[in-house]
């Protein structure tokens, strides 16, 4: 990257850069010049919410450097930009991030900034839990698009909630956001929830092995789930309908391994969401849907249990 001495030209220069690397995007933006755009503002101080908007501002040449210096890093390392600033956006909130967690990038989020409309009523959403919260984004978004609502965030990975800990302190949301450490539903309260929002790790092992390196860099413990990718997300079916109130739903994401959910459930009403602003692979059932399908649920579990004996 040469030296430069405007905002638009770093930017530029950032995004040849990037480019020519041959790295991957898919942690917060999906093309070159967007992460350059974000690499640049975040080293300059200046704000990341669109609002910038003075491209021939001068850099001077200190702040060029540190510019460099960054984009270097993503190109030589390969780990997602997010986990070089430390920080990421989602839902237009700021989080904290580490490699302890994913890098926030569901499109859940275009849910939380609708209010989880239709699916449910905003105002009369009293519990929503957050099930696999990673670094707490979907709790934290949640629980401030929704002021009227108490949130409970769950995680396998006590590294994870610790990161999910200072989001929630970050949003001043102590009061309202309590972290549970629990495999899924096993160390929750008996509680019934109006909403259920789940992104648990649902790649499959064979995928695993050919993920571009961003993705090895972040925990395997919230990509990987079995052979196929849906041991989790079956489980959390099976589970989900004792933590739902009567009119409760559940919200799953569940990623590339949507094909392979619906083969194995091709009797479960599944409906799947589409987004505006890309992304896929997430949906609802309603508390009553699961409790029908249960003894389904059931079989085709134990169908793949004994299918993993036998291999």
């Amino acid at each position: 990257m040469k030296n430069t001495s405007t905002v638009a030209d770093c930017i530029e220069a950032v995004a040849t850069t990037l480019a020519s690397a041959g790295l991957h995007f898919g942690h917060g933006t999906d093309n070159a010049r967007d992460e350059a755009a974000w690499l640049v503002l975040h080293v300059l101080g200046e704000p990341l919410d669109g609002s910038f908007c003075d491209w021939g501002q001068a850099v001077a040449e200190p702040q060029s450097q540190a510019i460099r210096q960054l984009a270097a890093e993503r190109c030589a390392s390969r780990k997602p930009l997010a986990y070089l600033t430390g920080t990421a956006f989602f839902a237009g909130l700021e989080f904290a991030v580490n490699e302890q967690v994913l890098v926030p990038r569901s499109p859940i989020a275009e849910l939380i900034l609708d209010g989880y409309r239709p699916w449910v009523e905003p105002e009369r959403v009293g519990w929503i839990l957050d099930m696999c919260t990673g670094s707490g984004c979907i709790a934290v978004a949640s629980a401030v698009r929704l002021p009227g609502a108490q949130v409970d965030a769950a995680d396998i990975s006590p590294a994870a909630l610790k990161v999910a800990a200072l989001n929630v302190e970050r949003h001043g949301l102590a009061g309202r956001v309590a972290l549970f450490q629990s495999d899924l539903f096993e160390a929750l309260p008996a509680r019934r929830y109006d909403l259920i929002v789940a992104n648990p790790p649902y790649v499959s092992s064979a995928s695993m092995r050919s993920l571009p390196g961003e993705y090895l860099s972040e925990p395997g413990l919230g990509l990987e789930s079995g052979r196929d990718g849906l041991d989790a997300t079956l489980k959390i079916l099976l589970d989900a309908p004792r933590f739902l109130g009567k009119d409760g739903v559940l919200i799953c994401e569940v990623g590339e391994s949507e094909d392979r959910l619906a083969q194995v459930l091709p009797e479960v009403p599944l409906l799947w969401l589409e987004f505006e602003r890309g992304g896929s692979g997430v949906f609802v059932l309603s508390r009553q849907q699961l409790e029908e399908a249960g003894a389904v649920i059931a079989t085709a579990m134990e169908i793949r249990d004994n299918e993993k004996h036998v291999t």
